[in-house]
């Protein structure tokens, strides 16, 4: 008798693989093992706030899904952090002297266009940044702060003030990824949406080290 594996089990063992290359980009292991620069994280930083834009916009817009909504919380709201992170880091005009790199731009171009019509696609892009703010997260966390010296100003994205136990709400998220009634098919194309989602913070890395190596180059 075989034994029927929990959606967000068999999520978590098929895109290991994938969450393990993105963490291995060689611009992110520099900046979590003090190779990297204050501002390497500043352009990191700078990239989130074009992803959360579209992410968080896309949560509005799917709030009334009966399939979304139940994942969809103002505590997980990253957005306004990052705008005062920015403020901080670059001072009051930093949007102007910001913009999304290429990856960035079609990372934002495919959650705009999942988080219009395909809730099981928004819910992959969901899970895959928010889980991993409020586990992997805080480890970059601890090593900013360590490295340039931050309190909170600077990390304030990945402070969640307003969830006291990230353990348990990690817990109650995964039930309910388990609750959706999704069939083979679906849970097979989240499954799959989830490593596109790796896949772009993969090639995110990639682009910050090329924009370095070609400010470095220019300087």
């Amino acid at each position: 008798m075989s034994t029927v594996i929990p959606f967000s089990q068999a999520l978590r063992e098929r895109t290991s693989s994938g969450h393990s290359s993105s963490e291995g980009a060689d611009f992110m292991s520099d900046l979590m093992t003090g190779k990297g620069s204050k501002e390497d994280y500043i352009a990191l930083v700078a990239q989130h706030f074009f992803i959360y834009e579209a992410l968080e916009a896309a949560a509005d817009r799917m709030r009334a899904d009966a399939v979304a909504a139940p994942f969809i919380s103002d505590k997980l709201t990253r957005l306004p952090a990052i705008v005062q992170d920015l403020e901080f880091l670059m001072g009051p005009e930093w949007r102007e002297q910001i913009t999304p790199l290429p990856t960035t731009a079609r990372y934002v171009a495919r959650i705009n266009e999942v988080g219009a019509v395909w809730p099981g696609g928004f819910v992959a892009h969901h899970y895959t940044r928010y889980l991993g703010d409020l586990s992997g997260g805080q480890i970059i966390r601890t090593l900013m702060q360590r490295q340039f010296g931050f309190d909170t100003n600077g990390v304030g994205f990945y402070l969640f003030g307003d969830i006291a136990k990230p353990r348990e709400f990690k817990d109650t998220y995964r039930e309910q990824l388990d609750a959706v009634p999704w069939d083979d098919e679906e849970q097979a194309r989240v499954i799959d949406e989830v490593m596109v989602a790796y896949r772009f913070n993969t090639d995110l890395f990639r682009d910050l080290a090329t924009a370095k190596a070609a400010a470095t180059a220019v300087a």
